[in-house]
């Protein structure tokens, strides 16, 4: 078997064997495959698309190329939730501690941002103290102990989505369908949890920008998924405007503080978590319908109980648990900047992209993994689509190290919120569920 046979086979749009995908996937592992013929691959797997069953076979070697958890009996009760990624997207903080304290078993692997915003790992890591680099027996161990682990991908784990990303990025070729529902489901696979959420986002915000992009990325996931034997859930959400009013590292933590302690039961945030929660529990089967589900959910942040969770995964993590009732204890900034309204009427839409821009600018993002992350700056949403404001009214607040990076944020934030006369028709947060 030879690599330019395999390249030969994808650019006339052939279907790939099993023992193919193997020897394509061991020749970049073990060197003999030059990154130039991967990268031919990787470009008529581009065009010519990859079928559902191919799609399974390159998962199904990446997870092999690795370390797998191994959770034992625990993994037919475990479960994992992934986020495509968007701005202001604290769900898996909001989530996962509501979900251990429902006697669910978490077990989440997170990466850093790279881009607009910091990654769940940068937004823990606004912690003082909170460890995220666990080894996988310390993830199980603590998994087993309290329930709960939240530590950050480790390259033994799927190395060869590593390898094929970084080939992906200089090549064109990320916005392929089969190859990112492979790298998403690989590493979920890797994670050693039979149940799977995945939260994917579409919009401004997101990596999908339509519905309809989201839905068939999505159904490929779900079918990959059934292939090898997980039970996976997809959850198509809209990312057009920001999750929430926060958006930046340590001022998210303080907004899914604020949800566990039972202080935000409305709007996108509670939304969101709830559905995905109960959807959750009907998964495992522990409720036969999402009302009844969502109202244990309810049951189990009122009852102060979620919110003890995240205090003892903080405290088992090293973190400074004494954040959750003193926000002092968080990174501080030099300034703040509160942007004010220049008309009356109803906030009718805020771009999430701008958001994130101005975001980024001030710090809580990075262009490269190696870049430093201001853990303390962001952007807080006081208005959102379809509050009425009046002039001089502050529509947010600038949280800042730099006065010029200040200016240059407030110039991205004013640019995202447009305005109307009449009251604009609420989002639908969720699109579609696909099982």
């Amino acid at each position: 078997m030879r690599i330019i046979d395999i390249i030969e086979a994808k650019k006339q749009g052939k279907e790939h064997s099993k023992e193919e995908i193997d020897f394509l996937i061991n020749s970049l592992m073990d060197g003999t495959a030059a990154d130039y013929q991967v990268s031919a691959w990787l470009m008529a797997v581009y065009f010519q698309g990859m079928t559902d069953t191919e799609t399974a076979y390159l998962t199904d070697a990446m997870v092999r190329s690795g370390e797998v958890i191994d959770l034992g009996d625990l993994a037919a009760q475990v479960i994992d939730k992934h986020s495509t990624g968007g701005v202001g997207d604290k769900v898996t903080i909001t989530l996962i501690p509501l979900l251990a304290a429902c006697g669910v078993p978490v077990a989440k692997l997170s990466g850093k941002g790279l881009g607009h915003t910091g990654g769940t790992i940068d937004k823990l890591e606004s912690i003082p103290g909170f460890n995220t680099k666990l080894s996988i027996q310390e993830m199980i161990s603590q998994v087993k102990k309290i329930g709960v682990a939240i530590g950050a991908q480790t390259q033994k784990l799927t190395p060869a989505d590593g390898k094929l990303y970084a080939l992906r990025d200089v090549t064109a070729t990320v916005d392929s369908r089969p190859l990112i529902a492979s790298s998403v489901v690989s590493k979920k696979i890797a994670s050693g949890a039979d149940n799977i959420i995945l939260d994917v986002k579409y919009g401004s915000g997101a990596f999908m920008k339509t519905p309809d992009d989201a839905v068939k990325l999505s159904e490929i996931m779900v079918k990959i998924g059934k292939k090898l034997n997980k039970n996976i859930t997809a959850v198509i959400t809209s990312m057009d405007e920001p999750l929430g009013r926060a958006v930046g590292n340590s001022l998210e933590i303080i907004e899914a503080i604020e949800f566990l302690k039972g202080n935000i039961t409305e709007g996108d945030i509670a939304e969101l978590t709830y559905d995905i929660a109960a959807l959750s529990l009907v998964q495992l089967e522990k409720y036969s319908d999402i009302e009844s589900a969502k109202s244990f959910v309810k049951e189990i942040i009122s009852s102060g109980k979620a919110l003890e969770k995240f205090r003892e995964l903080i405290d088992a993590q090293g973190g400074n648990s004494e954040v959750i009732d003193d926000y002092s204890k968080f990174p501080k900034v030099k300034y703040t900047y509160k942007m004010k309204a220049h008309t009356d009427g109803y906030v009718s839409r805020i771009d999430a992209l701008k958001v994130a821009y101005g975001c980024k600018l001030l710090g809580a993002g990075r262009e490269k993994k190696t870049d430093e992350i201001d853990y303390g700056v962001g952007v807080y949403l006081n208005k959102k689509s379809g509050e009425f404001v009046k002039s001089g009214d502050t529509l947010c607040t600038i949280y800042s190290n730099d006065e010029n990076k200040t200016k240059t944020a407030v110039e991205y934030c004013e640019k995202a919120f447009t305005f109307s006369s009449s009251l604009p028709e609420g989002e639908i947060l969720i699109y579609k569920v696909i099982k």
